[in-house]
C-alpha cells in the first residue's frame, strides 16, 4: 500500500519553525514527508533540510516525494536519537529548527503487514525499524508477568493490566501467540464485559503499550530532547508533536528544565549553580488542532504541539548550563 501520512498541525508547525529561506532544518520523524515537503518549499537553494526516519518504507516514500528539491534535501535512515551523530557526519554543527512528530504513522497503522493494528489478523510485529531483532511477538511470548503488567500499566494506562497479563501467560503456555488477531481476542476476553467497549476497541491501550515498549519510544524521546536543544542556533526552534499524555508530559518537563534558571535548593541564600536558561517557551500551553482539522483527520484529535526557542545569553553566545 502507498505510504501516506496526513501531516498534523501543519500550518502551526510551519509558523512555529519560523523558517528562514537559507536556514538548516531537521525533520527527525520524516514519515511520508508531509511536513518536510512544506518546509523544503520555503527554503532557497542555500537552505537545507535533513530528513531522518528509521522506517525503510518511509525513506522510500519520502525520497520520491522530495526528489524535486534535489540537493536541498538530504535523507538519512536512522533514529532521531542519533541526530547529533548524523549531523556531525554531515559536517553540520548547528541547525535553525527541528521537528519531531512522535508516534506511529497512518501507514504503519493501516498496513496489516506491519503488525500494529488490532483490527486485522496479521503477524505480531510493531517494529518501526525492521532491522531490529525485537518485535511484539518476542515481547508477548517472553516477558515475565511482572514486566507485562508494567508495560500495560505504564504505557497503556490499562486498568486490567494484571488480567491481560495472566491471559497472555496462560495462552502462551499452550502455544506461542503469533498474530495481532489472536492477541486482540485474548485482551478482549480479559476485560470485564461492562468495561469492554468503553472508549473504543478493548485492545487499543494494550497495543499502544506494546508498540511503545517495542520501539523504546518514551525512552528515546526523554533522552533526546536536551541533546537536540544543544544543536539549535540562537533563536533556533524545536517543535514536538505528541499524541499521548505520557509523551506530552515528557516534552513539557524537558522544555521546562531547559528554561529554568537556578536549580539550587531553596534554602541556599545565594545561587551557586550558575545555571542559565537555554531558551524560552513559545507555547506556554500546547497548541491543539482546530475542529475543522479534526473533522478532516480524526487521528489529529489527540495531537499537541509544543515549541521551544533557543536563546543567546547576555554576551551574545548561545546559552549553556
Amino acid at each position: 500500500m502507498e505510504f501516506e501520512h496526513i501531516p498534523v498541525l501543519l500550518d502551526e508547525v510551519i509558523e512555529g519553525l519560523n523558517i528562514k529561506p537559507d536556514g538548516i532544518y531537521v525533520d527527525g520523524t520524516l514519515g511520508g514527508a508531509g511536513h518536510s515537503y512544506e518546509i523544503a518549499k520555503r527554503l532557497s537553494d542555500k537552505g537545507r533540510l535533513i530528513g531522518i526516519d528509521q522506517d525503510e518504507d518511509a525513506i522510500k516514500a519520502a525520497s520520491e516525494r522530495l526528489k524535486e528539491f534535489g540537493n536541498r534535501v538530504t535523507i538519512i535512515r536512522d533514529n532521531y536519537s542519533n541526530m547529533p551523530a548524523v549531523l556531525k557526519e554531515l559536517g553540520i554543527e548547528r541547525v535553525d529548527g527541528v521537528l519531531l512528530d512522535i508516534g506511529v504513522s497512518s501507514y504503519q497503522l493501516d498496513n496489516p503487514e506491519r503488525g500494529f493494528t488490532y483490527r486485522e489478523d496479521a503477524p505480531l510485529d510493531m517494529r518501526m525499524d525492521k532491522r531490529s531483532s525485537f518485535s511484539a511477538k518476542e515481547l508477548v511470548n517472553e516477558y515475565s508477568r511482572e514486566d507485562l503488567i508494567r508495560v500495560l500499566r505504564d504505557y497503556g494506562e490499562e486498568r486490567n493490566a494484571a488480567r491481560i497479563a495472566d491471559s497472555i501467560i496462560r495462552t502462551r503456555a499452550d502455544h506461542p501467540i503469533e498474530t495481532t488477531g489472536e492477541l486482540a481476542k485474548i485482551v478482549e476476553g480479559s476485560i470485564p464485559a461492562k468495561f469492554r467497549y468503553n472508549g473504543g476497541h478493548p485492545a487499543k491501550q494494550t497495543f499502544q503499550a506494546i508498540r511503545i515498549e517495542v520501539n523504546g519510544e518514551l525512552t528515546v524521546l526523554e533522552e533526546s530532547i536536551d541533546a537536540i536543544i544543544d544543536l539549535l542556533t540562537g533563536s533556533g526552534r524545536l517543535c514536538i508533536i505528541t499524541f499521548h499524555s505520557l509523551e506530552d508530559r515528557i516534552v513539557k518537563s524537558r522544555f521546562k528544565g531547559n528554561v529554568d534558571r537556578c536549580i539550587c535548593p531553596p534554602q541556599f541564600p545565594v545561587c551557586t549553580c550558575g545555571r542559565k536558561p537555554k531558551g524560552r517557551l513559545i507555547t506556554s500551553k500546547p497548541i491543539v488542532p482546530s475542529d475543522e482539522e479534526i473533522d478532516r483527520n480524526r487521528r489529529a484529535k489527540s495531537s499537541k504541539l509544543r515549541i521551544f526557542e533557543r536563546i543567546r545569553n547576555d554576551e551574545g553566545d548561545i546559552s549553556d548550563v
